[in-house]
C-alpha cells in the first residue's frame, strides 16, 4: 500500500488501483480543459470524407483526417462513424489504453447536445376503433370454416343424386 497525492488529500490506495486512479485522472483532466469550444451537430456531419473526417465520441468532437491512414480497422471503420455518435461503436470494438491516450491530441471541442437530433422511436399502428372486439368476428369464422365445406359436400351430393336418377 502507498499514500497517493490525489483530489487534495492523502489516502492509501492499493498498486492495482493505481492505474485506474491515474486514468480517472487523465479523464477529469481532459474534461476541465476550457478551450474547448462547443461545436454543433450539423457542423460535425459535414465532415465525413477521407479529406476531413470527424467523430463524436464520449461527447467530444474528435477531427481523425490526420490518423485515418494509421488507424489498424482502415479508413472505412471511420467514414462508417462520421455522421453520429460513435461512443458505441469506439466501446464495442475495445480500444486499449493507448488509444484512448492518443485520442487527446485530436479533440477539437465538445458536441453541442442540443443540436444532435432526436431518435426516432417505432410506434406501432393503432387497432382500427370501428372493430375493437374481435371476438364475435373469431367466433363467426370458426363456424364459417366449418359449415362452408359441409355445404358444399351436401350440394354435390344433391346433385349428383338427382343427375343419376333422372
Amino acid at each position: 500500500m502507498k499514500v497517493e497525492e490525489g483530489l487534495n488529500a492523502p489516502y492509501e490506495i492499493a498498486e492495482h488501483e493505481k492505474a485506474i486512479f491515474k486514468i480517472i485522472l487523465k479523464w477529469r483532466r481532459m474534461e476541465s480543459k476550457s478551450d474547448l469550444k462547443v461545436i454543433a451537430f450539423d457542423d460535425v456531419v459535414k465532415h465525413n470524407d477521407t479529406h476531413d473526417c470527424w467523430l463524436i465520441i464520449f461527447g467530444k468532437v474528435y477531427d481523425v483526417t490526420e490518423f485515418m491512414s494509421d488507424h489498424p480497422g482502415g479508413e472505412e471503420v471511420l467514414l462508417a462513424a462520421t455522421g453520429k455518435d460513435a461512443t458505441n461503436d469506439f466501446e464495442d470494438t475495445g480500444h486499449s489504453d493507448s488509444a484512448r491516450e492518443m485520442m487527446s491530441k485530436y479533440c477539437i471541442g465538445e458536441i453541442d447536445t442540443s443540436t444532435i437530433p432526436l431518435k426516432r422511436m417505432y410506434i406501432p399502428p393503432q387497432p382500427d376503433r370501428y372493430n375493437l372486439d374481435k371476438t364475435n368476428n373469431e367466433f363467426l369464422i370458426k363456424i364459417l370454416q366449418f359449415l362452408v365445406p359441409i355445404l358444399i359436400l351436401g350440394l354435390a351430393f344433391v346433385v349428383r343424386h338427382y343427375t343419376k336418377s333422372e
